[in-house]
């Protein structure tokens, strides 16, 4: 069995020093970005892979990584990653839900804060297309006006993607989605 990639923990990032490993990761399901590396082009950098909490929570449940902090190099519990998580992102059990979900459908999942939405979401990966879907993560009880729906979708509609909100059942970890398409008429 291969060993785990390690992993530091810094502030709220999850950073991957050893180049080759990172590296692998991200050609694994382009795990992370490269650091100063926007859209790489081949999967092969010489620069450390940086990772945000939700994809380093994935990947060490995935027994992928192991993760460690600070000068003496202790190891982080998942239950730690898990609440460092849960304090940087709202909803974070929905969210974290939706992730996975999508992760475990073999779809690539990003960052989706430059077009308003929770994911930007994949079927190749960055550099190879264009993020079909953007994804907003919403509670089953929460409420979204008409206009709301209008705006994420002319905003879908202007970047070229499929507007998506996805609505997680926490109890049986399952995920409704609805898929927005405009036409005119």
């Amino acid at each position: 069995m291969p060993s785990k990639t390690e992993v530091e923990l810094i502030e709220n990032f999850l950073v991957v020093w050893d180049t080759e490993k990172g590296s692998e990761l991200y050609k694994m399901g382009f795990y992370g970005k490269p650091l100063g590396i926007s859209k790489p082009k081949i999967p092969q950098f010489e620069v450390p892979l940086i990772l945000d909490l939700i994809e380093g929570l994935y990947l060490a449940e995935k027994n992928k990584i192991v993760v460690y902090e600070g000068a003496e190099n202790k190891k982080v519990s998942l239950r730690k990653l898990r609440q460092k998580a849960k304090q940087l992102y709202e909803e974070f059990d929905e969210k974290y839900t939706v992730f996975q979900d999508l992760r475990n459908s073999n779809l690539i999942v990003t960052p989706g804060i430059k077009f308003g939405c929770d994911f930007a979401v994949y079927k190749h990966g960055p550099g190879v297309e264009h993020a079909p879907y953007m994804v907003s993560v919403k509670q089953a009880k929460a409420e979204m006006t008409a206009t709301e729906i209008v705006k994420a979708g002319r905003l879908a509609t202007t970047v070229r993607k499929r507007f998506i909100i996805a609505v997680p059942n926490l109890e049986e970890g399952k995920v409704n989605y609805l898929i927005f398409k405009w036409f005119r008429a």
